[in-house]
């Protein structure tokens, strides 16, 4: 009896060797959610783009591993969110869950990634909750936080430009409500009052009423937070309103970004902060805008850059852990640890996986966001309310 189970083990030793062997070979399993229709669908596809290019450059394989992709287009709709998020999760088993760019289905992405242990890497969307209250080990940021875009710009519309009052304007979500509250913070801690907060529903396009609020209340400065086709729109109402001429408009930076072209005459001068510009000049975003180029005969924005690196970010905790994604502490800790080599600068990750980030001053000139000056240095996110376990 003895000898029968040892003979027993030994096969079933065995076997479980060789299908951990080919196990270890298997693919790692990316799925993008993201908006691939709609008002973000440019922002999508850019950040799809930028992630396909870091592992295409890795010949096509992160910590040793193929990587095999599958795609939910999400269509910024949260009512859709949990269904869609399940898609990749129970249905296509990912690995990796890679998205999106709307606040209100990001959250719904975290609620799910949380109860799942399936990693999480935003590689856009900023809501501020991600990295707050529902921050997690397995969930990480490779963009921004909604706060961190906008506080400096507050600072500097205040102590920079001297402006006194303002008003903000932008959708009724998530990402309205913090980034114009991120705004409305710097500034009135730099000594300006907000005096109005204007919203509109999303992706509702129709500003005129609001234009005209805006030019009867004749406050020093506004402060818009669009993206996308209602950013493109948004910038062009504003300037045929004539409200530039004496109301000088200041934003996040994606009110600007991915945009320039169909804005036209009437983006330029405007100043706005991010996390990147067009031609930082150093020679690691040279060489990104330059393979970009080549590779989608487009020129990369910021989407495409948080897009390269989630990629980049996945591929340090996948050399760490020898390729075992399921190696969750080791995963972990090695992306915590890292310095990203993003185009964008060196980051590092907060303690809430938010990227502890330069914030750079803006001016639209022609059809480049050029770099004016790092309006914060190394700016970290609050991450209120994070409890990371």
């Amino acid at each position: 009896m003895i000898k029968q189970w040892t003979a027993m083990g030994a096969v079933a030793l065995a076997a479980a060797t060789a299908g951990g062997g080919a196990m270890a070979q298997d693919k790692i399993k990316v799925g993008f959610m993201l908006p691939f229709s709609g008002t973000y669908a440019a922002l999508g596809n850019a950040i799809e783009n930028g992630f396909r290019m870091h592992v295409a450059e890795q010949g096509g394989k992160l910590g040793g591993r193929e990587i095999e992709f599958f795609k939910v287009d999400d269509e910024s709709d949260p009512a859709k969110a949990t269904d869609n998020v399940n898609r990749l999760i129970k249905r296509d088993k990912v690995d990796v869950i890679v998205g999106t760019v709307h606040s209100g289905v990001a959250m719904a992405m975290a609620r799910a990634a949380k109860e799942s242990g399936t990693v999480l890497i935003v590689p856009n969307a900023g809501a501020d909750a991600v990295t707050g209250p529902m921050c997690a080990p397995n969930i990480f940021r490779s963009s921004f936080s909604n706060w961190q875009s906008a506080y400096p710009m507050g600072v500097v519309a205040a102590k920079q430009e001297g402006k006194k009052t303002a008003m903000t304007i932008t959708w009724k979500y998530a990402a309205g409500d913090e980034i114009t509250g991120g705004f409305k913070e710097g500034f009135e801690k730099s000594g300006g009052k907000v005096v109005k907060q204007l919203t509109l529903p999303f992706p509702n396009v129709e500003f005129q009423a609001l234009l005209t609020e805006i030019a009867a209340a004749k406050p020093d400065a506004v402060f818009a937070f669009f993206a996308g086709a209602g950013a493109v729109k948004f910038v062009k109402d504003y300037h045929a309103a004539g409200l530039s001429k004496t109301i000088p408009l200041y934003g996040a930076g994606f009110l600007t970004d991915g945009t320039l072209d169909a804005q036209g005459e009437a983006a330029q001068g405007m100043l706005t902060t991010l996390h990147y510009a067009d031609e930082l000049g150093t020679e690691r975003d040279k060489t990104f805008r330059t393979n970009y180029a080549k590779s989608y005969k487009l020129m990369p924005d910021v989407y495409a850059v948080q897009g390269y690196d989630a990629a980049q970010m996945l591929a340090v905790g996948l050399k760490a852990a020898g390729g075992d994604i399921g190696k969750k502490d080791v995963f972990r800790t090695a992306i915590e640890k890292a310095t990203i080599p993003s185009p964008r600068g060196d980051f590092t990750l907060s303690k809430a996986h938010n990227p502890v980030q330069d914030m750079y001053l803006r001016k639209v000139e022609g059809k480049e966001n050029r770099k004016i000056s790092v309006a914060m240095k190394a700016l970290a996110d609050p991450a209120r309310g994070c409890r990371m376990q």
